[in-house]
């Protein structure tokens, strides 16, 4: 064994023990393509940066280079599955917020005859309408906001989903 520098002794025990080095590396990764991978990559990397400080036990080095980059390709894919999606057919699934173009424009198409039903109403009730549905605040606090009854409110409402539905065809029709 050539002791000429750190790095020349571990890339001897390197490739002395690479099938027990390839072993460790399946134990993590479970397949011995990956396994293929992780080792050759354990290898380059102590080929690459060859320490420059001597190695007591070059072996356990080894076999903890090894060991550290099967977990690390373990963890990179955990992180990558549950970004992964994978549908039958091989084409690409849609993503969160992504949609067909043909759909997108019914949406936008349905939003907006909402918004003109909306507009069609008085101010308060419209505004009445979109802090109940859209911000989700009870009848109870439009009513204090506003400065009127609950029970104003309630037929505010009322007169505000009735004209909402007369866009309903324009959803069934989604």
């Amino acid at each position: 064994m050539s002791m000429d520098s750190p790095g020349a002794a571990l890339k001897e025990v390197f490739v002395a023990h690479r099938a027990q080095l390839r072993r460790i590396a399946q134990k993590i990764v479970g397949t011995p393509e990956i396994a293929d991978e992780v080792t050759q990559d354990a290898y380059l990397k102590l080929v690459e940066g060859a320490c420059a400080r001597n190695v007591d036990k070059p072996y356990c080095y080894c076999c903890q280079v090894v060991r550290n980059l099967a977990l690390d390709h373990c963890r990179r894919q955990a992180v990558e599955s549950t970004y992964r999606i994978y549908t039958e057919d091989g084409e690409l699934p849609q993503v969160a917020g992504g949609c067909v173009p043909e759909r997108c424009l019914h949406e936008r198409q349905v939003l907006d005859a909402i918004d003109a039903v909306l507009g069609t109403l008085p101010p308060r009730t419209r505004h009445a309408f979109e802090l109940y549905r859209l911000g989700g605040l009870t009848q109870r606090d439009i009513a204090q906001q506003l400065g009127c009854s609950a029970t104003l409110v309630n037929f505010m409402l009322r007169d505000a989903t009735q004209a909402v539905a007369s866009c309903r065809d324009l959803l069934d029709g989604a």
